[in-house]
């Protein structure tokens, strides 16, 4: 049976490979870029049956309107993939004030995946793109108060991401699964590639473990849990995804930066 997904950030790397290799497989799948000139371009790439969603993830007014054009266009949903993210940027701060990395990497799909959960299917799935690289966030950078170096910022967005996932499945009813996943380490991504100045190890490892977390039986019994690919096993997070008050310091704040920039 043919699944309706959504993969953000597919218009390079290991969106746009998980993508292809989604729709090669007859599924329809909703790609997110940054611009409709990206968009177009991977959407001859990937293949098959797509469609196409602009939003700047930085722009809170953006993303409801991408989950808005969504719902109207899709009754149901079956897995969204939040798969974009940022590491290595010139300008790190917002026009808002905030860090961009936490923004893009965990702000941003809290936000589209809460819109969307209302056509989620009754089997559907979430699959966060978390990583190995995770660190304790401090609070104050979250809301903007204190600037971070990009390493450091990434690794306590994507601990930040795997936390509300962690939380969220706490919410979701019997059948849907919410799911963190670090796809595998230095893939061969644009962001390994400027970030790092290295090439990286094939991304293919990474779209497969997502097309397995969207789709695959090992996955049906996922719900909150966190799948380190570099081991291929599930796995406990950092440490401080697995206390209580720093969980909720984290959940409180992403809240709050939502309630202040929409």
């Amino acid at each position: 049976m043919t699944k309706t997904i959504l993969i953000t950030g597919a218009t390079d790397g290991i969106g746009q490979l998980t993508a292809k290799t989604l729709a090669a497989e007859g599924h329809t799948i909703l790609i997110h870029g940054r611009t409709t000139e990206k968009l177009e371009k991977a959407a001859k790439e990937i293949g098959g049956t797509t469609e196409s969603y602009a939003a700047d993830l930085t722009h809170m007014d953006q993303i409801h309107a991408m989950a808005a054009d969504i719902r109207k266009a899709h009754d149901s949903l079956d897995v969204i993939i939040n798969n974009a993210g940022v590491l290595k940027l010139r300008d790190t701060m917002t026009d808002d004030g905030y860090d961009v990395r936490f923004v893009v990497n965990t702000v941003a799909p809290y936000v589209l995946t809460q819109a969307l959960l209302p056509i989620l299917a009754e089997d559907g799935r979430i699959v966060n793109l978390s990583s190995a690289a995770q660190a304790p966030v401090d609070i104050e950078a979250l809301h903007g108060r204190r600037q971070l170096d990009h390493n450091p910022a990434y690794a306590q967005s994507k601990l930040a991401l795997t936390i509300w996932t962690r939380e969220l499945a706490k919410t979701l009813p019997a059948g849907q699964v919410a799911v963190a996943v670090n796809p595998g380490s230095l893939l061969a991504s644009k962001m390994v590639k400027e970030g790092y100045g290295m090439e990286g190890n094939d991304l293919q490892i990474g779209a497969d473990i997502l097309r397995e977390a969207a789709l695959g039986a090992s996955f049906t019994d996922a719900n909150g849990k966190y799948f380190d690919n570099d081991n291929r096993v599930f796995a406990n997070p950092h440490a401080a995804a697995l206390d209580a008050d720093h969980s909720a310091q984290v959940m409180q704040g992403i809240k709050d930066v939502i309630a202040k920039i929409g």
